[in-house]
């Protein structure tokens, strides 16, 4: 039976409120009718099912259902299947409830509980899901045309450097044929850093920090051999730690933190190339001295990133990690590898092991405590058990 009440004193619509966000529990305990607080900006069809699927009241949107961004059909499966939309709450909203506890959305977008405001959005509603739908379409395709135009130019510009790497610097040629690391600052890099250890231990990759991810690399006890970026934006102790330093450069040959750099006295060399991403220059020069495997923390790319418009998915980057090819997998494939997970399929072996460890002690015991040989002690004893059960029997 729903949790919506028609009977209610006050008007609106009724439910328990689930923390459907990510790292929430809510979906675990979700029951038909409760009402889903998500975070999904641009919703998908898979998350818009997979809601469906546990029948909600209503789903409160932390973000914006649709964007603009890339013309999603989510929104357009929840109205189908007659859920209230709510969105725009704001991340505040999430730290303002608990997970089960009952609140009512009135026709107005304001969520309560119990005689508290505990946040306000905007209703959703078919027509306005439509014409979303129909601009997205159309700015999508405007933006595509114009990135791959962006993207010829760019070839255009930096053809021989992507073809025959002119202008990388020879700073990395020990990379031929070993693993290596390449860490950008991103939200959740040094939490990659940390998963990536058992594989940094094994392999013991060159590592690569980009501007910060240097910094968080000393920071974790390791030394970079070799940093790309901005000295302004990199800690002095990462820029004496003895790693080569390999500063972006225009293509005139113009490099911005060359008097930093200058000022500690350290070496460096410049990397002219027409993208001012210091990550596209750290793949490009990983490809370019023949990597084993390319290990990427930090500013992935993927065709929803581009979709999305994202800061980082720029022509360049896509044209970057086209070059690298094959060799270039993300972080999280790798930490995933290297996790062991536990739960009730491996309790049955822990059993197993224990029983054999027993047994074993037991075999030590008897046989090392009679006074013949070690194969004597566990024959008579055998025996003496055989005879014990034979006089019960």
């Amino acid at each position: 039976m729903s949790l919506f009440s028609r009977t209610e004193e006050l008007p609106g619509l009724h439910g328990a409120l689930r923390d459907c966000t990510p790292g929430g529990n809510g979906m675990k305990k979700f029951r038909a009718g409760d009402i889903a607080v998500i975070n999904a900006a641009n919703i998908s069809r898979q998350e818009a099912q997979a809601l469906i699927d546990v029948q909600p009241a209503a789903v409160v949107n932390v973000a914006e259902f649709s964007t603009g961004a890339i013309p999603n059909y989510g929104p357009h499966m929840l109205l189908d299947a007659e859920v209230l939309l709510l969105e725009n709450v704001g991340t505040d909203f999430i730290a303002g409830f608990k997970d089960g506890k009952k609140a009512r959305i009135t026709d107005e977008g304001t969520i309560y509980a119990g005689d508290k405001v505990i946040g306000e959005g905007t209703s959703v509603e078919r027509t306005k899901a439509e014409k979303d739908f129909s601009e997205a379409r159309r700015s999508l395709v405007e933006r595509m045309e114009a990135y791959f135009g962006n993207s010829i130019e760019f070839i255009h510009s930096e053809g021989p450097l992507l073809i025959d790497g002119l202008g990388i610097p020879e700073a990395g040629s020990e990379m031929k044929d070993r693993k290596v690391v390449i860490i950008s600052p991103s939200e959740d890099h040094r939490n990659h850093i940390k998963g990536l250890r058992n594989f940094i231990r094994e392999y013991e990759p060159i590592l690569v920090g980009v501007d910060a991810g240097a910094d968080s690399l000393i920071a974790q006890g390791y030394t970079p051999d070799l940093i790309v970026g901005n000295p302004r934006n990199i800690a002095t102790e990462s820029l004496r730690s003895g790693a080569r330093v390999v500063l972006p450069a225009d293509p005139d040959g113009t490099a911005e933190g060359l008097e930093r750099i200058q000022d500690l006295g350290i070496g460096a060399m410049t990397f002219p190339a027409a993208t001012d991403s210091a990550t596209d220059l750290a793949l490009l020069l990983a490809d370019f001295h023949e990597a084993e495997l390319i290990v990427q923390v930090g500013d992935s790319l993927d065709l929803d990133d581009i979709f999305a418009a994202k800061d980082h998915a720029t022509p360049a980057a896509m044209l970057t990690r086209l070059k690298a090819g094959n060799r270039l997998v993300d972080s999280s494939a790798i930490i995933n590898l290297y996790t062991v997970r536990t739960g009730g399929s491996m309790a049955w072996l822990w059993a197993v092991l224990g029983v054999l460890v027993a047994l074993a002690v037991i075999v030590l015991v008897v046989g090392l405590g009679g006074d013949g040989t070690f194969a004597n002690n566990l024959i008579d004893t055998w025996n003496n058990i055989a005879l014990t059960f034979q006089g019960w029997f």
